[in-house]
């Protein structure tokens, strides 16, 4: 089986293929990199899910998208969206969810697959939107240990303030890197590409 990725970003090729050779080793990925397709979806370009549908539909094997914009659209035409797995698991909890998010096209798409997760695990978890907005010209930019390093630092200073917290969620797989610096907080901070890569593959 191969299964096939499309991505808004390049360094999510990468990230992947570490993923891939750490979890299932023998798994064939194939790649569809298009950063203008997440420049058309936030500039509202309706056209630029012709192109995601092409894609899904000739894609060799089963596809996830990995851009948290394009996720609503490319799960309608039949892909896996890579926050899914992550909003299942964030709904298991118990306790309130902060949801952290650096793009604003993401937050209602990730708002209401969070809401879904929930009403399908009958939870009523009260929900902290975290918006990081002010730092996506960083990893705009290629700054992406700048843009980690903020990500983490805003959101271990808003866990402070809740009590109840009982996990982090990060909405865009661009800063599932900053989960690796907050592995010392006392609640789980869930971050999508390996968990949707795990489901995917169903590992």
């Amino acid at each position: 089986m191969t299964l096939t990725l499309i991505h808004t970003a390049k360094l999510h090729e990468a990230t992947f293929v570490s993923l891939r050779d750490r979890l299932a080793p023998g798994a064939k990925l194939h790649h569809i990199t298009r950063p203008e397709w997440l420049d058309r979806a936030r500039a509202g370009d309706e056209s630029v899910t012709e192109d995601l549908a092409q894609a899904i539909a000739t894609a060799p094997g089963p596809t996830l998208c990995t851009c948290t914009t394009l996720g609503a659209t490319a799960e309608s035409l039949g892909a896996l969206r890579i926050d899914w797995p992550m909003m299942q698991a964030a709904a298991q909890s118990d306790g309130a969810i902060m949801l952290a998010y650096a793009l604003d096209s993401t937050y209602e798409s990730s708002l209401a697959l969070l809401d879904r997760a929930l009403q399908a695990t009958g939870s009523r978890q009260k929900v902290h939107p975290l918006p990081l907005t002010q730092y996506w010209p960083l990893f705009e930019a290629g700054e992406t240990d700048a843009f980690t390093s903020v990500i983490a630092g805003e959101i271990r200073q808003a866990a402070m303030t809740l009590p109840k917290l009982s996990c982090v969620v990060l909405a865009q797989a661009s800063m599932a890197p900053a989960a690796d610096r907050l592995t010392d907080m006392r609640v789980p901070v869930l971050a999508s590409p390996e968990l949707a890569l795990r489901a995917a593959l169903e590992i």
